[in-house]
């Protein structure tokens, strides 16, 4: 018995497939028993079945998937402005100093700021419609990606921009090549990112949306349906759990060599990286000059 409470020892196979059927399992007999429990608003609180046959409701009367992609096509418009501006905005502040401590002051407390109260502002500044809503996702996930790609390209060794240098690399290679040692690590913050996106699009299309799982979850919420709003819940849950394991798998499929080494900074899969790149550049600079 005293096994189990080592220090980050590995268990055994058995205890990892059995401990999710345990916990799963606890939750869905409390699940089962709190109707049954006399208490304020109990009865506002849907039982299982209800739930069953409401996510069956809503898969062939309320357009399950069509809202789901709705809500994943806000979030990964969101996304990929977002990464197109914290990106190359990232390298560039890890890169040199004088931008860093010109944008920092402002970038660091935003991070602190609860997003909800910008919402109001947002309204003002772009209405009611789409452009509110991406722009909205845009603000909540942009301050943390910026800091991620500053932390990881600031991880980068310095040995390799020195090796660079010697080899003849310009200012435009040596950014190229913070990007590409940094770069599987910043990947490994997307999946982060996508659960910030699936956090902030319930509340953004609470608001004026016609179509999205906030919505779906909403318009069930006004006509009191709490079986239809705990099976939305759910559906929001396993479409989010759905998109991050494919950021997993196409994780692994990029940068399989992390898996390998078994690394969960990414310092050390950004090494490794950045090194195969520059025994690649000083192979072809021998070449080049045996030529």
């Amino acid at each position: 018995m005293t096994n189990w409470f080592i220090i980050r020892k590995e268990v055994q196979p058995w205890v990892r497939w059995a401990s999710p059927l345990i916990t799963w399992g606890a939750i869905i007999l409390l699940w089962i028993l709190v109707p049954y429990w006399q208490g304020p608003h109990v009865s506002l609180f849907p039982r299982p079945m209800g739930v069953i046959r409401a996510f069956s409701m809503l898969w062939t009367d309320y357009n399950l998937l069509g809202n789901v992609f709705m809500s994943w096509w806000r979030i990964a418009q969101a996304f990929f402005w977002c990464a197109v501006v914290a990106i190359p905005l990232g390298i560039l502040m890890s890169s040199y100093r004088w931008l860093f401590e010109l944008i920092n002051p402002v970038a660091a407390p935003m991070r602190a700021m609860p997003l909800t109260a910008f919402l109001p502002a947002f309204i003002a500044l772009f209405g009611i419609d789409e452009t509110e809503k991406i722009a909205f996702l845009w603000f909540g996930m942009f301050f943390y990606l910026l800091a991620v790609v500053v932390e990881e390209v600031n991880r980068v060794d310095n040995a390799l921009l020195e090796t660079a240098y010697t080899l003849g690399a310009s200012q435009r290679q040596a950014l190229w090549l913070l990007f590409r040692a940094s770069f599987p690590a910043v990947f490994s913050s997307f999946r982060i990112l996508y659960d910030i996106g699936w956090t902030y699009v319930i509340l953004a299309e609470m608001l004026n949306a016609r179509k999205g799982v906030g919505y779906m979850v909403e318009a069930a919420r006004k006509v009191l349906d709490f079986d239809r709003v705990y099976a939305g819940i759910i559906a929001i849950g396993i479409a989010a759990f759905l998109f991050r394991f494919l950021l997993t798998l196409l994780e692994g499929w990029l940068f399989p060599w992390r898996k390998a080494a078994g690394t969960f900074s990414g310092s050390g899969a950004a090494v490794a990286s950045a090194t195969t790149h520059l025994k690649a550049t000083k192979h072809a600079a021998a070449q080049k000059s045996e030529a």
